[in-house]
């Protein structure tokens, strides 16, 4: 029947997502955010849960929230809508739908507790420098979007920069432009 939602409805449309080049879905791929576990979860200094009360959610996952607030420029609140609304921020965090996502107030106490360890610049630092390891940079603060993209990587050798820098020209180096109007032709 037309209208009537199936079993694979969200399947589907994150295959869709994947299909359309999902951002969120290549970092993930790209970083192994256990890397980050241990800090974490030494710097929040969880309690024994035998005592009861509602278990905490996972620093892993909690972290993911932040590199998405980061990448994509959310304060707490809209940070809460989105992983609400958004099946690719779903999946990234690692959330079902029937999951319920953290709210502002958690996100903040999250964070904050991070500050006064002085985990959070560390892990972002880390995280840099983890995503840098494997040639991609992550450009955030975008109007639209955030992508992961792959760093350029330098095509010179350490023999043929120190070369360069003393006035000469590797082998096979054809002028630039620059040098051919200069000079009014090759040189």
């Amino acid at each position: 029947m037309a209208g009537q939602r199936g079993f694979f409805d969200t399947d589907q449309r994150l295959q869709w997502f994947s299909a359309a080049g999902d951002p969120l879905e290549r970092l993930a791929a790209v970083l192994n955010f256990e890397l980050f576990r241990p800090e974490l979860n030494a710097a929040l200094g969880r309690r024994d849960r035998a005592k009861g009360g509602r278990p905490p959610y996972g620093a892993g996952m909690m972290f993911r929230v932040l590199v998405l607030q980061t990448l994509y420029t959310l304060p707490d609140d809209q940070a809460e809508r989105q992983l609400r609304d958004r099946l690719s921020f779903m999946r990234f965090a690692g959330l079902a739908l029937r999951d319920a996502a953290p709210d502002a107030e958690t996100i903040c106490l999250f964070r904050e507790q991070l500050v006064r360890a002085g985990a959070f610049e560390r892990s972002f630092a880390r995280f840099d420098a983890a995503l840098s390891e494997r040639g991609c940079l992550a450009k955030g603060d975008q109007i639209v979007d955030a992508t992961i993209v792959e760093a350029r990587r330098p095509r010179l050798t350490q023999a043929e920069k120190d070369l360069v820098k003393g006035g000469g020209a590797p082998g096979g180096w054809k002028p630039g432009r620059e040098a051919i109007t200069r000079s009014g032709g090759p040189n």
